[in-house]
């Protein structure tokens, strides 16, 4: 069934995956590994170019095709008579900001990437420019290698002087670091629903994102 799961991802062969061992999170005895993917964002846009709508307008795009791929794997699984759930990617309250599985977790620990200075995952090919889904399935995969630290240089300030709350704290991630050891994440999520009237919604806030150099065209990170 991992094989046929590696065929399927042949087929879309810009998409990052991976497979997670779930042993450190509450759903390890019902669905013992994860399949985690991540779908780049169409758009490379840069702290010049950025735009709220385009900047959403990339993230609805990336997610269009996302569902694409899962329905695709759904079915796949199905019809192996292969036990699985595709946790929420919405957070369970507004207090804890919380969702019930992590993606970004399981892609650290499917050997994706990072969590960079800016709270989202950093891989080397797109940098933070990706959507990521994840499906728990009940069977023991051949899972990657996790990774424990980050790979943004020390030195490195671009997502944090870009964020317009000051809600990140210039702190490089480690596997065991906490949440709010990297972001004021309720400072993060206060500026962004203060848009919900106008908008509609949250403010997609992305310029943590567009300013990091990972991913970009002659980025001139240090070790890229």
């Amino acid at each position: 069934m991992q094989a046929e799961i590696r065929e399927l991802f042949a087929e879309y062969p810009d998409v990052l995956y991976g497979f997670a061992d779930t042993a450190y999170s509450q759903y390890a005895d019902s669905y013992p590994s994860a399949l985690v993917f991540a779908v780049p964002h169409g758009v490379l846009l840069t702290p010049k170019t950025y735009a709220e709508e385009g900047f959403e307008g990339g993230i609805r795009a990336s997610k269009a095709r996302l569902e694409q791929i899962v329905a695709r794997v759904e079915a796949l699984l199905q019809s192996r008579g292969v036990r699985y759930w595709l946790p929420p990617v919405s957070q369970d309250s507004e207090q804890t900001l919380l969702a019930p599985f992590s993606f970004k977790y399981a892609a650290v620990r499917a050997g994706l990437g990072w969590i960079g200075k800016n709270d989202v995952v950093i891989t080397w090919r797109y940098g933070p420019r990706v959507r990521l889904s994840a499906l728990l399935i009940d069977a023991r995969l051949d899972c990657g290698t996790p990774i424990l630290e980050s790979g943004c240089p020390e030195d490195c300030r671009r997502c944090v002087d870009a964020c317009p709350c000051n809600a990140l704290k210039d702190r490089r991630w480690t596997i065991d670091a906490r949440r709010a050891d990297i972001i004021d994440y309720h400072r993060c999520n206060r500026m962004r629903s203060a848009f919900i009237e106008r908008l509609g919604r949250k403010n997609a806030c992305g310029l943590c994102m567009v300013a990091c150099p990972f991913g970009m065209p002659n980025d001139t990170h240090a070790g890229g």
